[in-house]
């Protein structure tokens, strides 16, 4: 009998394992492909800033937003990301502070800053959207990060399209914790 349970046990892995590297090879592929077109928004995802400058991550993440923007992409920036432990500053009023010192008028940006993960982003995104009749998006982030938030944003009725930011490519281990990380928000689990 605890055979019968073992090998149960063994074939749920196995399917969970498949699932989660089949999900990382469209994580991947997802990654390499630029889909940037004229949208209501580009949609800039937060990553770490130190005392109120971006970090190395965020600073690639801006100015890949900066160029779209530039390139009349769309009319809008949407910066996102809370304190992350700083008492001061938000990724996402960093970001907005960024944008404005490199030209983009502050009426073009728009801040969510109390994020503190990327489900909680995604969703207050989403919601800023709709309350000002927003239909379409660029999302800017690292290639690996880009899947997860469109397939959210896409749940919320949003046309949205992925601009990755010029990088080095990941290691493997990114695309498959964002598998995980899809395939938990798909059941319900916000990470």
């Amino acid at each position: 009998m605890k055979w019968i349970a073992a090998t149960a046990l063994l074939l749920a892995l196995a399917a969970v394992f498949a699932k989660v590297t089949n999900v990382a090879g469209e994580i991947r592929q997802q990654s390499q492909v630029d889909e940037a077109r004229a949208a209501d928004a580009i949609i800039v995802l937060g990553a770490a800033e130190y005392r109120g400058k971006p970090s190395p991550v965020l600073e690639a993440r801006l100015n890949h937003a900066l160029f779209l923007y530039l390139q009349h992409m769309a009319p809008r920036i949407i910066t996102t990301g809370g304190a992350g432990g700083d008492p001061v500053f938000t990724e996402g009023s960093v970001g907005r502070a960024y944008l404005s010192e490199h030209g983009v008028p502050l009426e073009a940006i728009v801040v969510e800053r109390e994020a503190g993960s990327t489900a909680q982003s995604v969703a207050s995104v989403a919601e800023i959207m709709q309350r000002m009749n927003l239909k379409s998006a660029i999302v800017v982030s690292d290639g690996y990060h880009i899947f997860r938030v469109k397939k959210m944003l896409e749940s919320s009725g949003l046309q949205v399209y992925g601009s990755p930011r010029p990088s080095a490519p990941p290691d493997r281990w990114q695309y498959f914790r964002q598998a995980v990380g899809y395939l938990l928000w798909k059941i319900g689990v916000a990470v």
